[in-house]
């Protein structure tokens, strides 16, 4: 499920168009490791067959979500997240691992917003789909930019997608 070079260039025109125009533009170092840290890969090369039995494994409702639709989604994402085990952070931490995680923690090398380390809570589908809703009004003081996501079935998509590529119940 990993994007060919039409998809690819697709999902760039769809981030430049999503990103807020209140965002410092980013310095050429940090584009260029971007560039290259950006493209979604699957946690170690599993294949379709085993990421639709992690799906059947999800809780309701992403046990039943449509992944290619929430791979589509993460397309707004990965010009500030990479997936990747041990990928780099970007403007966003890295989300690989993030699920089961208390907000603000679980990636040394990035530097929380305050909003985020006080906010209390550990990472699951339910609080991610109210932050991928109204990121600034769930969670106001943190750095994310991010207008979010309106349709519930494309966060749910998503979400699902980042439970398969990420790590999702695997300790």
């Amino acid at each position: 499920m990993r994007l060919g070079p039409i998809a690819a260039a697709t999902a760039f025109a769809t981030l430049a168009a999503a990103c807020s125009p209140s965002q410092p533009a980013a310095d050429p170092a940090a584009a260029d490791q971007a560039s290259t840290a950006a493209a979604p890969t699957a946690t170690p090369e599993i294949s379709d067959e085993e990421k639709l039995k992690l799906l059947a494994s999800l809780p309701a409702p992403y046990n039943a979500a449509d992944l290619a639709n929430g791979e589509a989604k993460f397309a707004l994402c990965q010009s500030c997240h990479t997936i990747t085990p041990g990928g780099a952070n970007m403007t966003g931490p890295n989300l690989h691992g993030v699920f089961g995680k208390k907000a603000g923690t679980g990636n040394a090398d990035f530097k929380y917003s305050d909003a985020v380390k006080n906010a209390g809570f550990v990472w699951d589908g339910p609080h991610l789909d109210q932050w991928l809703e109204k990121p600034q009004t769930f969670l106001p003081g943190t750095k994310m930019t991010f207008a979010g996501i309106k349709n519930p079935k494309d966060r749910t998509d998503l979400i699902a997608y980042l439970m398969v590529e990420t790590g999702h119940g695997q300790k």
